[in-house]
């Protein structure tokens, strides 16, 4: 039974019951339920959007992995540039440096070979971007090994770019007698006929015809082996050991200006034209050895001769005549 409730008439100085209107608790309810409503559908909307509402720390975090990500993206571009330089310098050690040195190109299998056996990335799998951070470990150390690779090899260039100059520069290849100062290139190698016998036989250097004490240069860098008249028949000579195989010879000299043991450049001035030893007349005899084989002085001219000097030389060293020694 519901309990009745009164309140107090201050105009009648009584207390009068409260009368509850018709339908009030109706209203009352439908309010309720509404408020009910309303706030089931604010809790749906909340619970809905809740993946959007983040926490000062997940914000961090989020910020944080976004810099990483634009990191990762500039490392990637970054490392396809160094590949474009790195493709660019292999052609050019492959197709002009190995080739110029005469050494051989290096395969491209060698160049951009992988890594075999174990997983090397086995750690870093198992996370969100593990794709992503595997694939540029993979990358940076492929990258790196061909690094090494071309590394290796540019060292490799640079001792036998080393090696070659040393080479030029030692191979006897200047006459050594200027043009200015010949008589006459009086006999080239080949057969020969003897000024004293007469008899035909092989001439295994050159003669220039000279003044006695016309400069006699060294033909190429190198060190003086010998500087003495003690070879049958050559008088007063030099011998230059040029290295790589190679040495120089002159013959018939008036006096000597280096010593044994003596460091030479290409150029220097060794001796004086003479006609000491087994000679008819002042000239210089000049021979090439390859080997400890003697070869024909006139394929080492090129350090001095014009075309047509050359030509002209030539010419007159393969014509039989009378050598002068």
């Amino acid at each position: 039974m519901s309990k009745v409730k009164y309140y107090y008439d201050s105009e009648t100085l009584s207390y009068r019951k409260i009368e509850h209107k018709k339908g009030r608790k109706t209203g009352l309810f439908i309010l309720s339920f509404m408020g009910v409503l309303l706030s089931g559908f604010l809790l749906m909307l909340l619970f809905l959007n809740l993946p959007n509402f983040e926490t000062p720390k997940e914000k961090e975090l989020n910020r944080e992995l976004t810099n990483l990500e634009f990191q990762v993206k500039l490392l990637n571009k970054k490392m396809n540039q160094a590949e474009t330089v790195l493709t660019e310098i292999a052609e050019r050690d492959n197709n002009l440096y190995r080739i110029y040195f005469e050494a051989n190109p290096i395969p491209q299998e060698q160049r951009k070979a992988g890594f075999g056996g174990i997983n090397r990335y086995k750690d870093l799998e198992g996370f969100d971007n593990s794709k992503l951070i595997i694939s540029s470990n993979k990358r940076i150390d492929i990258l790196t090994k061909q690094i090494v690779v071309q590394s290796k090899s540019l060292d490799e260039i640079a001792a036998l770019a080393t090696e070659k100059e040393a080479l030029l520069k030692s191979i006897p290849a200047i006459q050594p007698v200027k043009n200015e100062d010949l008589t006459r290139m009086a006999s080239g190698y080949g057969y020969r006929t003897d000024p004293f016998t007469k008899a035909r036989k092989f001439h295994f250097g050159m003669d220039f015809t000279a003044p006695r004490g016309t400069p006699v240069y060294a033909s190429g860098d190198g060190r003086v082996s010998r500087a003495d008249n003690r070879a049958s028949g050559y008088g007063k000579h030099i011998r230059i050991k040029h290295g790589f195989g190679y040495m120089s010879l002159y013959a018939h000299l008036y006096k000597y200006n280096v010593k044994r043991g003596q460091r030479v450049k290409r150029g220097d001035l060794i001796g004086f034209v003479g006609s000491t030893g087994r000679s008819e007349a002042p000239h210089l005899h000049y021979e090439v050895f390859k080997d400890k084989k003697r070869i024909n002085p006139i394929n080492f001219y090129y350090g001095n001769l014009s075309p047509k000097e050359f030509a002209d030389i030539l010419k007159k060293s393969t014509q039989e005549n009378q050598s002068l020694d």
